[in-house]
């Protein structure tokens, strides 16, 4: 849980690389993304016929993701009619693809990120209680940037680094009134806000240090 612009998805991965899972695949799904329509189709496939346009079979997230990781991002947002069908997943492995009746089976590690409090969700009736106990196994909090300002430093020498490459300029570093104008500011978008502010100071830059 976090807000946007934390690193969830960073965090996720990083889960996944240092998992046993790790040789297997990382699947992710922007539930938020997802219309209720076609959310079914997307996470368990469909077969030919299912619907209008279903011209072909389809494999879904869950059986791309078998043996490895699936990453539900802004599970919050997933509609509540299907929610039902994700937690029949989640506790027994079987599923079935739109449109057969053939149950199949998978075996799969779900990670989960939402920028919402999930328990409030529950409380207005947005979210399935059931389906949060089972998502909630261990629960990781992504503290906003402003909690952390130790880390302004690092993450702007980082991403100077990373945008310099790219953009192939030489960089070293910023003065006094840059690094203090970074510590200044609240960073409502948090590390992404940073990311793109540094990727800013690095074009517009026109000596060796990024100045103030």
């Amino acid at each position: 849980t976090g807000e946007n612009g934390t690193g969830k998805g960073l965090i996720a991965r990083a889960i996944h690389s240092v998992s046993g899972r790790s040789a297997k695949p990382m699947v992710t799904v922007n539930a938020g993304g997802v219309s209720e329509g076609v959310f079914e189709s997307e996470l368990f496939g469909h077969v030919k016929g299912a619907f209008t346009d279903a011209k072909i079979d389809r494999v879904g997230r869950f059986e791309l993701a078998e043996g490895g990781t699936l990453f539900l991002d802004e599970i919050a947002n997933v509609p509540l009619s299907q929610q039902n069908k994700l937690l029949r997943v989640l506790e027994t492995g079987e599923f079935e693809r739109l449109g057969s009746s053939i149950t199949r089976r998978v075996n799969v590690r779900l990670l989960s990120a939402t920028n919402a409090d999930p328990h409030e969700e529950v409380a207005g009736g947005r979210f399935r209680q059931d389906l949060l106990f089972r998502l909630n196994t261990i629960e990781i909090r992504v503290p906003a940037l402003r909690e952390r300002r130790e880390d302004l430093a690092p993450l702007a020498a980082h991403f100077l680094q990373h945008h310099a490459r790219h953009y192939r300029k030489k960089l070293t570093g910023f003065d006094q009134g840059a690094m203090q104008a970074l510590l200044d500011h609240s960073w409502p978008g948090n590390v992404r806000e940073l990311d793109h502010a540094i990727e800013r100071a690095v074009l517009m830059a026109q000596g060796p240090i990024v100045r103030g």
